[in-house]
């Protein structure tokens, strides 16, 4: 079945004006998973867990590495088709200032009712969508964090295209079972689910899967995948070319409506 996906139409006022100051060098989204599968108290664990990793000294020395190209971050969390809620809006980090107020509107969030179901497609979609509006940075990453396979809307595997034609790297961040009770289950349960998003979730040159054994190891887990992401070496293969008429150059253009195949039984986005 197909369905016109409304998430890679989002106005571009929704999104941090261009700004004339410094040079962007990469946006970067970052989306929480808050589907069913993750309890109140994974909830809370996993926010104050991203704003700690954000926080660590040698995470804030890869953000002002470069001062005259600093990063720019928002953070949203996701479930369902029709729940993504930004957490953080865009914000540039060029100080550390700048990296305590994202922190703070990221863990002053309260949990909202959400659907229980896993649209990781449109999830990916609604991320590509915002990053698609920093035209001014060098490169774009989506940071996605997932505890589970996409089970309702667009599947995440059409939505990779998406991703490659707006050279956007995304990123992985799959969380297992939090109980070491569940022995070697544990992880080849997890062994699974990484394999999954990395057939059918990351993209592009460099893109990875980070792993963390339950939420109670996403902060190091988060703090890794932050370390290599803001490496000058990983975000210097992903940049658009400076040119459209360089070889191999993307299209500016960015499709306005997109038509994808639900997964077969899903909810409608």
């Amino acid at each position: 079945m197909m369905r016109l996906f409304p998430a890679a139409c989002l106005l571009a006022g929704s999104f941090l004006p261009v700004s004339a100051a410094a040079q962007c060098r990469l946006a970067l989204a970052l989306a929480l998973d808050v589907s069913g599968s993750v309890d109140a108290t994974e909830y809370a664990l996993q926010q104050q867990a991203l704003a700690a990793a954000l926080m660590r000294p040698e995470v804030q020395d890869m953000f002002f590495a470069l001062p005259q190209a600093p990063v720019r971050l928002m953070a949203y969390e996701w479930s369902g088709p029709s729940h993504q809620r930004i957490l953080a809006p865009w914000r540039e980090i060029s100080t550390q200032n700048d990296l305590l107020n994202f922190t703070g509107e990221l863990t002053d969030k309260l949990r909202r009712p959400a659907p229980p179901s896993t649209a990781l497609g449109t999830a990916m979609a609604f991320g590509l969508a915002a990053l698609a509006q920093q035209t001014d940075c060098q490169a774009t990453t989506l940071d996605i964090s997932g505890d589970g396979k996409a089970n309702t809307g667009p599947l995440p595997q059409n939505i990779k295209p998406l991703a490659l034609a707006q050279n956007t790297t995304v990123n992985a961040l799959v969380i297992g079972a939090d109980n070491p009770a569940s022995g070697d289950i544990r992880y080849f349960e997890i062994g699974e689910l990484i394999s999954y998003f990395k057939a059918n979730v990351i993209s592009g040159s460099g893109a990875f899967a980070e792993a963390a054994l339950g939420f109670s190891d996403y902060e190091e887990a988060m703090t890794r995948k932050l370390m290599r992401e803001l490496s000058p070496g990983f975000f210097s293969k992903n940049q658009v070319p400076t040119s459209p008429k360089e070889k191999g150059a993307p299209s500016s253009a960015r499709p306005a409506r997109i038509a994808l195949p639900l997964i077969p039984g899903s909810a409608q986005p």
